[in-house]
């Protein structure tokens, strides 16, 4: 498991671990504050109603954010955008714009290839299913080449407006060769998601992806109580974005830009020892044979897969410690059957071909002592669980 600690080779001059706790609040002393304010305000007062029309007219037309204090809380906020910084600095990319979830993130992204004309989109599953059903589902008046990575150049044509990975993927932890992945790209945007691995483990932008995705509800939140999304990019992406959000309304609630903040103070800390768990936990179930096989990524990180050779339902059902629910990323350790919920809306063929099996669950490991945990996942392995399948693959070794 790799742990990045230096953002220096970015043109920082102080490590990530640094980085995450003080990005976004370099002006805070200089205010006479020590804590982040807080900025509720819907709109804000201007008496000068003629620069006011200048500056809408230059964000209209540009899509850069206005100097000086904001017009209306739609168009930006200063909370959200000290988030904005931190992750862009996080990320090594100019700039990054937040939103109200990981799918209006998405969209957002989507809408600004549309309105250019680039409806077309190549992409590699597996990737979370609700991506999945936008891009397959043509509500954004897209079209959708899935191929394997090895495909991606052929795919690509004129109209091609993004290439979309999940690396590594939701939620089989499949892991890309993103650098690889960006060449056959060629001109056009590689858009990867980071939402599992975060700029702790990989900075995407470092391997030629143009535009990095994250669910921030996941583990830039950490903590289960805040919905949000967000891209870093380049600073002309990002206009285009604001441009966009501002248009559609998917912007990121201030509290909530306050939340995220505040979770990527202690990102670094939180993936390092989530995980040690996990890998731990991969360990063993490795050598379980209640467990047909188990997926981890070479590259680490705090999620686990398993398939089951008994029933998966059972496991949901008798895990005590550890919740059963949907999401990931938080403090507590959460498990969940992907065929059910996370991916049910992806149809069973592509749920197959691209290796979510029925028997497979995915945890989320949190921040609880790896021996409560086992102790958890082995009494429910074994609560009418532990029944062999008639048939299923055989057990495999945790990869790395």
């Amino acid at each position: 498991m790799e742990i990045t600690e230096s953002t220096q080779d970015r043109g920082g001059s102080h490590s990530l671990a640094t980085e995450a706790v003080h990005a976004g609040r370099e002006d805070l002393a200089g205010m006479g504050l020590h804590a982040v304010p807080l900025d509720l305000s819907t709109t804000y007062p201007s008496y000068d109603s003629r620069q006011e029309a200048a500056r809408i007219d230059a964000f209209a037309a540009t899509g850069a954010r206005p100097d000086g204090p904001p017009v209306y809380a739609r168009l930006d906020n200063p909370t959200v955008a000290r988030f904005e910084t931190a992750l862009a600095r996080l990320e090594g990319t100019e700039s990054a714009v937040a939103f109200a979830s990981g799918m209006a993130a998405l969209t957002a992204c989507l809408l600004v290839r549309v309105a250019r004309g680039l409806r077309h989109v190549v992409a590699v599953r597996p990737l979370y299913g609700c991506s999945d059903h936008l891009l397959d589902g043509g509500l954004l008046g897209t079209e959708v080449t899935w191929v394997d990575p090895a495909g991606i150049a052929d795919a690509i044509r004129p109209g091609t407006g993004l290439v979309m990975v999940e690396s590594p993927a939701n939620p089989t932890l499949a892991e890309l060769d993103l650098r690889a992945v960006a060449r056959s790209c060629g001109a056009v945007p590689l858009l990867a998601d980071n939402t599992f691995a975060t700029p702790v483990l990989q900075r995407p932008a470092e391997q030629g992806a143009g535009i990095v995705l994250h669910s921030a509800t996941k583990y830039l939140g950490g903590h289960g109580d805040v919905l949000g999304g967000v891209v870093a990019c380049d600073e002309e992406f990002a206009r285009a974005l604001r441009q966009v959000r501002f248009a559609t309304g998917g912007v990121l609630h201030p509290l909530a830009g306050y939340l995220l903040l505040r979770g990527l103070s202690t990102l670094p800390v939180r993936m390092r020892a989530a995980s040690a768990t996990a890998a731990e936990l991969a360990r063993r179930l490795a050598a379980d044979p209640r467990v047909a096989r188990v997926h981890y990524p070479r590259l680490g990180g705090a999620m686990v897969a398993f398939e089951t050779r008994g029933d998966p339902h059972e496991v949901i059902a008798g895990v005590r410690l550890i919740t059963p629910a949907v999401s990931l990323g938080s403090v507590d350790t959460l498990i969940q059957h992907p065929a059910s919920i996370s991916h049910r809306i992806v149809a069973e063929g592509d749920r197959r071909s691209s290796g979510i099996s029925d028997r497979l669950l995915r945890m989320s490991v949190g921040l609880e002592d790896a021996r409560d945990l086992w102790r958890d996942l082995d009494q429910a392995l074994s609560a009418r669980a532990a029944e062999p399948a008639a048939e299923g693959p055989e057990r495999a070794p945790v990869p790395g």
